[in-house]
């Protein structure tokens, strides 16, 4: 482990001098760790946005790093960062109404509705997930999740609703007529 810590922590400096190609493998090594982070402090939908532009501020400003071993938490501080301005720009949008939103849903064929769904769904992190599957797959009541999860169903709760404004956030981005 030692030795994976100095090389990564070589391969900093070599990126801070503006070697492209260190500056390439950084990006490459650090990329999992950027996504794993973002799912944690992003909206599902905002995940590749944001690791994107994060790496995009690493490439341009690991140069002014004082420090390689400061670098995780310095990546994960801009990851933060990115995942607080994208969601401040989700809120900048008009809500749409229920009438926009179903007649969205509803100029989709079945086959592609059913397809964004399984998107959708795969893109929730896997605490959502689980409770979007025991309660409308499974079809069990929020006390039995509750219980089966060991936690208060008002916490199941909440997560249901997070859950399925995600992919109702997801459903209505993959439609959503693009602007210019």
């Amino acid at each position: 482990m030692a030795d994976s810590v100095a090389d990564r922590d070589q391969l900093i400096l070599v990126a801070q001098t503006g070697d492209p190609a260190a500056i390439a493998r950084l990006l490459a090594l650090c990329q999992t760790d950027a996504r794993r982070y973002a799912h944690k402090h992003c909206h599902a939908s905002d995940v590749d946005d944001a690791v994107q532009e994060s790496l995009l501020v690493v490439s341009r400003k690991v140069q002014s790093l004082r420090a390689a071993a400061a670098f995780s938490s310095w990546l994960f501080a801009v990851i933060q960062r990115e995942c607080r301005k994208l969601s401040r720009s989700l809120f900048r949008h008009e809500p749409l109404t229920d009438d926009i939103a179903e007649a969205q849903m509803l100029d989709r064929t079945d086959g592609a509705l059913r397809i964004d769904l399984a998107h959708a769904l795969e893109s929730l992190p896997a605490h959502y997930l689980q409770v979007v599957l025991l309660r409308d797959f499974e079809e069990l009541t929020i006390a039995e999740i509750a219980q089966r999860l060991s936690e208060p169903p008002g916490a199941v709760k909440s997560r249901l609703h997070r859950a399925r404004e995600l992919v109702r956030e997801y459903l209505l981005g993959a439609d959503a007529p693009a602007k210019s």
